[in-house]
């Protein structure tokens, strides 16, 4: 690491900064480490030099405060608490929480951290985003039904308990509205999950390869022959679809039988995986269901009138907040911003169907 030209004589207030600075970096090693240990490959070996780089900056503070301090501070809660999840999950969580942190240097304006260090903490901001993003796209689809279905399930219902609830009907009328609601969204979810998937699949199914024309191969003139526009239309390049359709042409009529060479060739973009038509629907039913019985709690409890309303209010509000921070987190987003946006998308439309009711029942009234 290039030196540092002090800028002053350093102050107790500086050597107490920098030992923080130790703390932390020793912290962050860990955090890779702990990482590295669950993973293999190329992503091991990833992890494992950012914290050999988290090593170095540690050195550079060691060395400015003369040595190993008698007493240090304890890392900041945010090191901290990566640390902890690390050693528990070693999930994807770990690595948008770490991406979050490598934004956040504080050495852009430390006046004893050399460039190259402040250089190597935006190097590891992208480092990390790159190992982030691969479990991303790894928990894309599964993440994204959970949170998403359990987020419906959750402000549809309370959406739903709010409004039936202000037009002063009896808590069994709530718990049943509830109730109602919890399985025709679950199912709708389902049914409209099963019949995406199921499309999807017949879909990529219609346009598969086939060997439907194979057995005619033997017959086609050697040297003006279609089957260079089959290749091409799987996205084979013209030349390479002439050269290919002339050598199994010529094989097929040395032989008298289509070679095996004739089979469906892999084409430039891969279909989506799009998973099981069943294990779709029953997902999609379980993560909206897992959401919407959250507002119903409070009446399957025997609790009514304000009591029930505040308590559903409550349960939801924590379980939108965790969702959206959730989000926050997995996305390199703020999680605080996302979960307050979750909170007040939820809460909007419980105030809005709740006045809905009041209207309704007092026009009744």
């Amino acid at each position: 690491m290039e030196a540092c030209v002090s800028p002053a004589e350093p102050t107790a207030r500086d050597r107490r900064r920098w030992a923080r600075y130790l703390v932390n970096e020793r912290a962050e090693a860990r955090v890779y480490r702990e990482l590295a240990a669950r993973r293999t490959g190329e992503e091991r070996e990833i992890l494992l030099a950012l914290a050999e780089a988290e090593g170095r900056h540690e050195a550079h503070w060691l060395t400015l405060l003369g040595g190993e301090p008698t007493r240090l501070p304890q890392p900041d809660i945010r090191t901290r608490l990566l640390g902890s999840m690390a050693k528990r999950f070693g999930s994807i969580f770990v690595l948008a929480l770490a991406q979050n942190a490598e934004a956040r240097s504080p050495y852009d304006d430390e006046p004893f951290a050399p460039a190259a260090m402040a250089a190597d903490e935006k190097v590891h901001h992208e480092v990390v985003r790159g190992l982030a993003a691969r479990g991303r796209r790894r928990l894309s689809g599964t993440f994204r039904a959970a949170v998403f279905g359990a987020n419906d399930g959750l402000v549809s219902n309370l959406a739903l308990v709010m409004g039936v609830g202000a037009t002063g009907v009896s808590p069994q009328f709530v718990l049943f509205s509830g109730i109602a609601g919890l399985l025709a969204g679950a199912l709708s979810m389902g049914a409209g999950e099963f019949v995406s998937v199921r499309s999807q699949r017949e879909l990529l199914a219609a346009t598969e390869p086939s060997d439907y024309a194979d057995g005619a191969i033997p017959h086609l003139d050697l040297d003006a022959n279609e089957l260079a526009l089959v290749y091409r239309t799987r996205g084979m390049p013209e030349t390479e679809a002439l050269a290919r359709a002339h050598r199994i042409v010529s094989a097929a009529q040395a032989s008298g039988s289509v070679g095996a060479d004739t089979g469906p060739i892999g084409t430039a973009d891969e279909h989506e995986v799009v998973g099981k038509a069943w294990g779709a629907a029953l997902s999609s039913f379980l993560f909206f269901a897992s959401g919407a019985i959250i507002p119903v709690l409070p009446w399957i409890f025997g609790m009514t009138g304000l009591a029930a309303v505040v308590t559903a209010l409550v349960l939801v509000g924590i379980a939108l907040l965790c969702t959206g921070a959730a989000v926050g987190v997995l996305s390199g987003g703020s999680p605080l911003r996302r979960a307050l946006r979750q909170l007040a998308i939820g809460y909007g439309a419980a105030v809005i169907t709740y006045l809905l009711g009041l209207a309704f029942g007092v026009s009744l009234g």
